[in-house]
């Protein structure tokens, strides 16, 4: 070997040049090297193994795993430091109540005396907060201590207004966000808007506000039931007659520029679109709940109320246009009577479940809190799910194809018919934490069947038990199961509906 090359392969071994160097990089160096970081590795790993053991062996499980206590403790036992951006789930204590929220609710003078009704059934003036805006002052009698106060909107003459189907009134709706917010109230995480014809579900819409962050900028909120409605308006636009949510950020950063916004798009229609043109210029795109329901459809909402999505009902809108959700009463008896689920447990309201009769061969849909379906035949869950069409499309002329999500026929085979037992009463055993509900048979002339499958006629009340589940939207969503049970009452049918067991499917085997 060249000198040159031995230089190089010395430089390459050694490239300090330096003796001790040399030495550390030897076999019998390294081997200890090694060996220390062995006996490192080892010990760390039992030492947070002993951690895990203390942890899993105390009486009551820490509610907050990961709270910044604790992890910081953790950290510092391994002399791990954390970045400061890390971002922690707050602690319970801290997350967002009813006292949070701020509602904006837009009335219309001409409709007050009506409409008044529908939102004394569910705002609580001891409990919420929340404003109502009107065009023009009106009479207020005994009953204004059932409503949130009454303030007159702000003058919207400046404004331009160029579209020849709307109304002016929409600039005044879009702004009362703004306007609710210039109020200064404290302690506000949420501003939730909707119409004196929309009805919440409060305890579910907490349920579903406090699933983000409202220290960010959200907007939040559903879609037009009619396809053609959001080709015309938007897909990105959270529609207000089903109510939507902003948080107090989002709010705060759209009083600064909604009003030259607005100036900027004096051809829309609505207050909706205008909304969501401000959304746009802020760059927040809408984030849909399915809960919210604007329910721009004619007709009889049993269909889309006997198939609601996995998804907690938090509102449901246009009362006035749609008949009443229970039959041979007025809309106000019939949203009175949903009312009383609606306090044993809201979090299940609405939501299905689907089972089978397997001896008479009988298809069985829960809507809980709502109504029952009794199918003769077996019909799959997949096609259960779906929605019937019995209603019409906001576009009276326009056929299924403009609905924004599937449907299914009214079945026309007259043994196919479903028998409809509606919500009688429902009771919660506070002790036991189960609730059982009642549903009448609804008397209406069935088509003649020549099945030889036994006939559902032949059950006058169906009774659910049901145990009471408020952390039903804290887990992962699934349709609960239901299970046919012995009855001991005549013309009486028991049926379980809970939590899937393990391996539970909804099948017939």
């Amino acid at each position: 070997m060249k000198d040159s090359e031995k230089v190089f392969w010395d430089q390459m071994k050694n490239p300090t040049g330096n003796p001790h160097i040399a030495a550390i990089n030897s076999p019998s160096k390294i081997s200890s090297k090694l060996l220390l970081c062995l006996i490192f590795f080892v010990s760390f790993t039992y030492l947070i193994y002993s951690l895990k053991l203390l942890s899993s062996s105390r009486p009551c499980p820490d509610p907050h795993p990961f709270s910044s206590h604790r992890i910081s403790n953790l950290s510092a036992l391994a002399g791990i430091s954390l970045p400061l951006s890390l971002h922690l789930p707050p602690p319970l204590s801290n997350q967002t109540e009813l006292r949070h929220v701020v509602f904006g609710i837009a009335a219309s003078a001409k409709l007050w005396e009506q409409r008044k009704d529908y939102i004394k059934l569910w705002f609580k003036p001891e409990e919420m907060r929340g404003t109502v805006w009107l065009d023009r002052k009106v009479k207020t009698d005994n009953d204004s201590d059932d409503l949130p106060p009454i303030r007159i909107s702000g003058d919207t003459s400046k404004f331009a207004y160029k579209n020849r189907q709307g109304h002016r009134s929409a600039i005044r709706i879009s702004r009362i966000v703004s306007e609710t917010f210039r109020l200064g109230l404290k302690d506000v995480r949420w501003f939730v808007m909707g119409d004196d014809d929309t009805v919440f579900v409060t305890e579910n819409l907490i349920r579903v506000l406090r699933k983000y962050d409202h220290n960010q900028l959200y907007y939040i909120g559903s879609l037009s039931e009619s396809h053609l409605q959001n080709i015309y308006f938007s897909y990105s636009m959270a529609y207000g007659g089903g109510g939507f949510a902003i948080s107090y950020p989002l709010a705060k950063a759209l009083v600064r520029i909604q009003d030259r916004c607005i100036q900027r798009y004096p051809g829309l229609y609505g207050s909706d679109d205008r909304m969501q043109a401000c959304m746009a210029e802020l760059g927040v795109p809408l984030t849909k709940h399915l809960g919210f329901h604007q329910y721009d459809v004619y007709g009889n909402l049993f269909g889309l109320l006997a198939a609601h999505p996995i998804t907690p009902f938090v509102s449901i809108h246009h009362l006035d246009v749609v008949e009443p959700i229970f039959p041979n009463v007025t809309r106000l008896q019939a949203l009175q009577r949903l009312k009383i689920p609606m306090q044993v447990d809201s979090a299940g309201l609405m939501q299905q479940s689907i089972c089978y009769h397997k001896s008479n061969t009988w298809t069985i849909s829960i809507s809980w809190g709502f109504a029952i379906q009794i199918f003769r035949g077996i019909l799959s869950p997949r096609e259960v799910e779906m929605p019937a069409r019995t209603f019409l499309n906001w576009y009276r002329r326009a056929d299924y194809t403009a609905y924004a999500f599937n449907t299914r026929p009214v079945s026309r085979n007259p043994c196919q018919k479903a028998f409809v037992f509606y919500l009688s009463d429902a009771q919660l055993n506070s002790t036991t934490g189960q609730t059982i509900s009642k549903y009448a048979r609804h008397r209406v002339p069935q088509p003649t069947c020549k099945w030889k499958s036994p006939s559902p006629a032949s059950i006058d009340i169906v009774k659910v038990i049901k145990k009471q589940d408020p952390n039903l939207w804290d887990r992962s969503p699934r349709r609960n199961c239901c299970r046919v049970m012995r009855s001991r009452e005549k013309k009486t049918m028991m049926v379980e509906v809970g939590l899937c067991r393990e391996g539970e499917l909804i099948e017939v085997k």
